[in-house]
């Protein structure tokens, strides 16, 4: 006979991990819809995109920001103010920018494995910046994740999908390195503030920064795009942004950090999937050794790193 609270355990961890596997979906369905919009219009760039997205997705999280629930909300001090725009600016704007145009010149299988380093570097800044100790099994993990990316970056097949490539990697390398960022300051916010709050005021900001920057670089008449492209534009918003957000949130509460980044790690190969299934891209079997390189690498740095927390 089952104990209640054992069952109710199962139960959420069952949740919790569907939560997770589908909001690793829809994040990575996101490149596969933004390199499907440049190939059927080449007037479309990354700002355009990025702010068909961003028109969208700004109600559903200025309706979350605006939510209250039966507790009430911890007031918001000059610093959370700051700490919020900042960082909205950068994980939400600003490496959304560089990760759209990285896009424009580079395979989304490539994207996808180069974003996905965002933990090695936050594992980097954090010894950088709390002078903290890199345990010898994060050094190990750390060389084994770039020595998969080299792995794949050096694959013919890869070389061969664009002459920009190592501008594209370099431009998704940056927007892995805001993200970074992002990440390591919004541990100071998110415990104070949670995560639902503040992913919706973050994200918010990132909004009205997208779309000023759009204001100020193109005229309006550029958002007068086909059908297709705006049915992109709203599923870039929905699927791959607005759902996945709210629903890690709601997984992360379930199962912990450390079982999310394991299940999260089939958010890149299913990028792999769906790019040679829906793009044509290929897919060498250096690609996936490179690929599973960079995966175990990252896995075990988000666990030694979930360890000594």
């Amino acid at each position: 006979m089952d104990i209640p609270g054992k069952q109710n355990n199962r139960r959420s961890m069952i949740i919790g991990s569907t939560l997770i596997v589908l909001a690793a979906m829809g994040f990575s369905s996101k490149s596969i819809l933004i390199k499907l919009a440049y190939s059927d219009s080449a007037a479309v760039d990354a700002i355009t995109l990025m702010t068909l997205r961003m028109l969208f997705a700004l109600p559903f999280f200025l309706v979350a920001a605006m939510w209250r629930s039966s507790a009430r909300p911890t007031p918001l001090t000059a610093s959370d103010r700051l700490g919020i725009v900042v960082l909205g600016i950068l994980g939400y704007y600003l490496a959304s920018f560089l990760d759209f145009s990285g896009l424009e010149l580079i395979s989304a299988g490539l994207e996808r494995l180069i974003l996905f380093l965002y933990p090695t570097i936050v594992v980097l800044l954090t010894a950088v910046l709390y002078r903290r100790r890199i345990a010898v099994a994060q050094l190990a993990a750390l060389a084994l994740s770039y020595a998969g990316i080299a792995f794949v970056f050096a694959s013919d097949a890869v070389i061969t999908q664009s002459s920009n490539l190592q501008l594209g990697s370099l431009l998704v390398f940056g927007s892995a390195v805001v993200f970074a960022v992002f990440m390591t300051g919004s541990g100071h916010l998110i415990p104070r503030l949670g995560s639902r709050r503040f992913t919706a005021l973050s994200m918010s900001i990132a909004c009205l920064a997208t779309l000023l920057h759009f204001s100020l670089s193109k005229p309006l008449t550029q958002l007068q795009v086909s059908g297709s492209i705006l049915f992109l534009g709203v599923m870039l918003a929905l699927v791959s942004t607005v759902i996945p957000a709210f629903l890690m949130n709601a997984g992360i509460q379930r199962i912990g950090a450390a079982r999310t980044s394991i299940i999260s790690a089939a958010g890149p190969v299913a990028t792999l999937l769906m790019a040679w299934a829906v793009l044509g891209e290929t897919l060498s079997l250096g690609q996936l050794a490179g690929a599973a390189m960079v995966l175990s690498g990252v896995l075990l740095v988000s666990l030694t790193k979930e360890k000594s927390a």
